[in-house]
């Protein structure tokens, strides 16, 4: 049997683009949808020559027993920079079914407002020694859920806010989708 992922993004969409290809032959997993809440974003462009439904939602439709019933085919939900808050509604729907990736050593530097490059400069700011990225279940707080899987690297004295964005992605592309099979397959 299939098993079956929606992708949520808000921005570019590297992250979706990379998990997207590493399903794209998988016999076991596959990707059947793309959902984002800005018709602006890049993901849009990375994903205009898939044959996967794309769905554009606004806040409130995440609740909606409308966008309910477009996600009745979907097994797991995958967060790949979606910056809006999931409902508990999604969440009942989807017991530790929705997986998200952070970009800092969770439970440091998560919460609203923590995102991209506002963790790394909270990171630099407090002159951590180490950063890395979290791969975690999603629950009702930001940034709470059950931890999958850490990894971290040391902050060497010449680091920039440029330079771990970079690590960071590198880490990001190399994990998710590996830890994602490993959970979606149990």
């Amino acid at each position: 049997m299939m098993i079956r992922l929606a992708i949520f993004a808000s921005g570019s969409g590297s992250n979706a683009e990379n998990i997207f290809h590493s399903f794209k032959n998988n016999d076991q997993v596959e990707v059947q949808m793309l959902v984002c809440n800005k018709a602006e974003a890049g993901v849009w462009e990375r994903f205009k020559n898939t044959n996967i439904q794309k769905v554009l939602i606004s806040k409130s439709d995440l609740e909606s027993n409308g966008f309910l019933t477009q996600l009745s085919q979907i097994d797991f939900i995958i967060l790949a920079g979606f910056l809006l808050k999931i409902p508990s509604i999604l969440i009942e729907k989807f017991p530790s079914k929705i997986i998200n990736v952070h970009p800092s050593l969770l439970p440091k530097y998560g919460g609203k407002g923590m995102y991209g490059a506002h963790v790394h400069k909270a990171v630099l700011e407090a002159k951590e020694t180490e950063t890395g990225i979290t791969i975690h279940l999603v629950d009702e707080e930001f940034d709470h859920g059950k931890h999958l899987f850490q990894v971290s690297f040391p902050i060497e004295s010449e680091d920039s806010l440029e330079s771990i964005q970079s690590k960071i992605n590198a880490l990001e592309m190399e994990f998710y989708p590996k830890v994602i099979e490993e959970v979606v397959l149990g």
